[in-house]
């Protein structure tokens, strides 16, 4: 007797492989930086504010490709650029491994920021949104889980450099990036109709013409050149902009910070490590909530997770050990939320026909946050030797994003008819 499997819906091989991607380039490029900051730091006497910029320079190159990246999905797909970034992003690590001088330091990061962006991030975001619809905010929060599990990495990559050298670790990484993102990235397709599949698995009664994408019934469909002109697009990008800003200081900041109060660099790996990995909960329970409860409310609460973490921050040196962990929980919860429902929102607001351009531009300008916050932060501790005010004011800085998300208001175009975001 034969057994029979269940077929499993392709959507979900992509959310797979897009997951692993995740993995690999989150432990590598993103949560790993703070692991390498401090090494890099001491050998060529640069400042924190010098080597932090390097993090504002991936992201800055980030965010210049994001809009190009947006386009070159929605026309071309996926494979090929996540394959080339993938290559690209292999030759800065093994040129970082080699740097010599800080426009060396800062040349492989824009080599490193370029990859990234062709292969994670803006792709798989939107290939997930052109994947899924009902479920959208299931699927996306357990791809971006990928992210989170990858904090995984930093205390094994701080031992690698501990033992070997920064160096080696990087060479290491840069093998891996091909090794695992190249084979990854041909799992990746394109749109459901191009297989006769609609959004979640669901059949159509016939093949679906090559490349159609029109919007099923009481789907949002809004244009990139609509989007872009509407209060809705840039109020949404403001308050992510905040929040961007906020996290990736902490991401980048952390094990600096946490040695400036006189703690290990081996217990520091671990607190860093652990944000990503407890945004897990953030990612995976609020996308799973999404698809179930209204979307603002949810930004709501995910905003306020992630300003609470941050004045927990500011007293960590003073109050105990006890104040480290509810920074954890609700910064790590709260910064996870975010980070799905800068995928699912934007989707439920303008649908998925110009899903990969909207999400392009948009990632282009909240990018910004994370452009000025790192090195901002590394100027206040050279003038000061102390973190105090940055944790301060970036914490007025989420308050904020805080306030511009929860306003957004719905889209407003004559010709569409645009439903609730529920």
């Amino acid at each position: 007797m034969r057994l029979k499997f269940p077929r499993v819906y392709y959507g979900w091989w992509v959310v797979t492989a897009c997951f692993l991607i995740a993995f690999y380039t989150g432990g590598a490029v993103f949560f790993g930086f703070t692991a390498i900051f401090e090494p890099i730091a001491k050998e060529f006497g640069w400042s924190y504010a010098q080597v932090a910029l390097a993090a504002s320079i991936r992201g800055m190159e980030i965010g210049l490709m994001a809009p190009l990246v947006g386009m070159l999905i929605d026309r071309i797909g996926p494979r090929k650029l996540m394959s080339v970034g993938m290559v690209i992003a292999a030759i800065g690590l093994l040129m970082l491994s080699q740097t010599r001088s800080l426009a060396m330091f800062y040349g492989s990061y824009i080599l490193v920021a370029i990859g990234i962006s062709a292969g994670t991030t803006t792709v798989t975001m939107a290939i997930v949104a052109k994947w899924f619809r009902k479920k959208m905010g299931f699927a996306t929060g357990l791809m971006i889980c990928g992210y989170g599990a990858s904090g995984v990495v930093i205390p094994i990559m701080s031992r690698l450099i501990d033992v070997t050298g920064w160096r080696e670790t990087v060479v290491a990484l840069a093998v891996g990036m091909v090794v695992f993102g190249i084979p990854l990235s041909m799992v990746v397709r394109h749109r459901p109709e191009q297989y006769g599949l609609l959004p979640d698995g669901e059949t159509t009664s016939s093949l679906v013409t090559l490349g159609n994408t029109r919007p099923e019934p009481g789907e949002v469909s809004i244009t990139a050149k609509q989007a872009i002109r509407t209060r809705t697009f840039w109020q949404m990008t403001l308050g992510f902009m905040a929040h961007m800003a906020a996290v990736h200081t902490v991401l980048t900041h952390v094990m600096p910070y946490l040695s400036s109060i006189g703690m290990t660099r081996t217990a520091s790996s671990f607190v860093a490590m652990a944000i990503p990995l407890i945004s897990v909960v953030g990612r995976f329970g609020f996308g799973y909530l999404a698809d179930r409860v209204d979307k603002r409310l949810i930004m709501i609460v995910t905003f306020s997770l992630l300003t609470a973490g941050l004045v927990a921050f500011e007293f960590v040196d003073n109050a105990g050990p006890w104040v480290m962990v509810l920074f954890l929980v609700l910064f790590s919860i709260g910064y996870g939320g975010n980070v799905t429902m800068t995928a699912v929102l934007p989707r439920v607001y303008f649908g998925r026909g110009s899903f990969g351009t909207i999400i392009g531009i948009m990632n282009g300008v909240m990018i910004l946050g994370s452009i000025i916050g790192p090195p901002l932060a590394g100027l206040v501790f050279d003038a000061q030797g102390s973190y105090q005010w940055v944790w301060l004011g970036f914490s007025v800085v989420a308050i904020i994003g805080l306030f511009v998300i929860t306003t957004v208001p719905p889209v407003k175009i004559k010709a569409d008819a645009v439903p609730s975001p529920r």
